[in-house]
Order: C-alpha cells, then sequence, then structure tokens
C-alpha cells in the first residue's frame, strides 16, 4: 500500500477526477466565492476616489467559506464528516505555520509552484457543515503602493478591486467510489491546498460584505437556524476585515 501511494503521489501519474468518475486522482472542488462587493474592497475604491492615491492595506485579508461535508457539491462529489474533518485539522499545521499557500487557477500538479502564489490560509473553522475562515491576498509593495501588477497576488487583487468575482478553491488527491447512487470521496484523500480560481461548485458559497449576509451560505448540521456562536464567530471575522 505504501508503494502504491508514493506512486499515487508522482505528479505525472495522476489524473483529474471529473464528474462522475472513479479512481484516484486530482480532486478539484471550487468551493467559495471572493465577492468584489466585500467591506475591505470598497474602502480600497473608496480611498482612490477620495484621495487620488493608491493604497491597498497590508496584510490584505477576505473571510470564506472553504468547502462543505455531507453535501453533493456540482461535481457530483459528496465529502463524508469524518473524511473532511481529518483533513481539515491535519492542514490547520500549514495555517499555523504560514504555508498554507494556494495558486491562480489550479494547476496540474500536487506542487505549490512558489512564482504562481497568490493568497495564505490564514485562519478557519467549523459552522456545521461548512468549513469558513479567511485567507490573505499575498500582494507586491509595488502594487500596494502604486498599483503595480507584478506578481499572482496582485493580479487577483486587482481583479477583486476592479470588480470581479473571483473563487476559492480546493486542490486536493485522493479515490471516489460509487456507494448506491452517490459518488463518496475516499478514507485516503488530501488537501493540498486552496486555489483561486473563476467558478465554485458549490451552490451559495459566497464570501460576504456582512456577517447577517454570509449566514445564508453556511449548512447547519440539522438544517436548523444558526446558533449564537455562529453569529458570533461571524461578527468577528467581519470585525478583522473592517
Amino acid at each position: 500500500m505504501q508503494e502504491q501511494n508514493l506512486q499515487y503521489k508522482d505528479r505525472n501519474l495522476l489524473f483529474e477526477i471529473k464528474r462522475n468518475q472513479t479512481g484516484y486522482g486530482f480532486l478539484v472542488e471550487n468551493e467559495g466565492f471572493i465577492s468584489p462587493k466585500c467591506d475591505v474592497i470598497k474602502q480600497i475604491k473608496e480611498d482612490i476616489s477620495h484621495n487620488d492615491s493608491f493604497v491597498v492595506p497590508h496584510p490584505f485579508i477576505l473571510p470564506t467559506v472553504f468547502q462543505k461535508y455531507g453535501i453533493r457539491n456540482a461535481n457530483g462529489r459528496i465529502y463524508p464528516e469524518r473524511v473532511l474533518r481529518k483533513q481539515a485539522n491535519e492542514y490547520l499545521l500549514k495555517v499555523q505555520e504560514k504555508r498554507a499557500m494556494g495558486e491562480l487557477n489550479h494547476p496540474n500538479s500536487i506542487s505549490i509552484d512558489l512564482s504562481r502564489v497568490a493568497l495564505n490560509v490564514v485562519s478557519f473553522d467549523w459552522e456545521g457543515h461548512t468549513l469558513i475562515g479567511e485567507v490573505e491576498i499575498i500582494t507586491s509593495p509595488g502594487f500596494r503602493r502604486h498599483g503595480i501588477i507584478s506578481c499572482q497576488g496582485d493580479q487577483l487583487a486587482n481583479l477583486l478591486i476592479e470588480g470581479y468575482k473571483v473563487g476559492v478553491s480546493s486542490r486536493g488527491v485522493g479515490s471516489v467510489e460509487k456507494i448506491g447512487s452517490d459518488m463518496v470521496v475516499g478514507e485516503d484523500y488530501e488537501i493540498i491546498c486552496f486555489d483561486s480560481v473563476e467558478s465554485p461548485s458549490t451552490p451559495n458559497a459566497w464570501i460576504s460584505k456582512t456577517s447577517q449576509e454570509a449566514r445564508q451560505y453556511v449548512e447547519n448540521v440539522n438544517n436548523k437556524p444558526l446558533s449564537s456562536l455562529l453569529g458570533e464567530k461571524l461578527n468577528r471575522l467581519e470585525s478583522l476585515v473592517l
């Protein structure tokens, strides 16, 4: 089994598992959006308009919805709770060590290309079925001060400031098998990173401008009204970007 896993991790041998396919390979799930209507982005545009100067906050941090378990996504796959929670716990170490970086668009590789890094996950936590948190857009001094685009993070930040919707998507490897009528991700699933992409595979997984708006995108375990704890955490996330 160990030899087999090593072979699977050879990026030259892996293929992307598409909708309704089974097997072992890349699993790409586009779970969330960075909304151009987020408060921090609106503030940047107001500052540019009023002061006639280009100033981007550093760090440039935005809230997001990362992934959901137990819910069929647009790719037709379901991530069991135990699988996604286990991987989220392991990925948390990367977050704590400031190495949870992601690229602009998904490459066909399990490696992170540092020349293409655009964001870094700075926090996440569970609310019901949903993994929520924050990403930092990694920008250069030239972009923050003068709007000069010289790296992938600058390009991502510029798209957001110009009003374009950009998704946040998981890149991972693992197996998918058909169980009954469901396509279920296996216990061998491994999160590689979260990248910035064009569109989401999970409906209504938006990064929102206020905590009130964000509540509608969080799936509760029992599909009941969200607890006061959820409200507190979302308010805390909102205060960090104001």
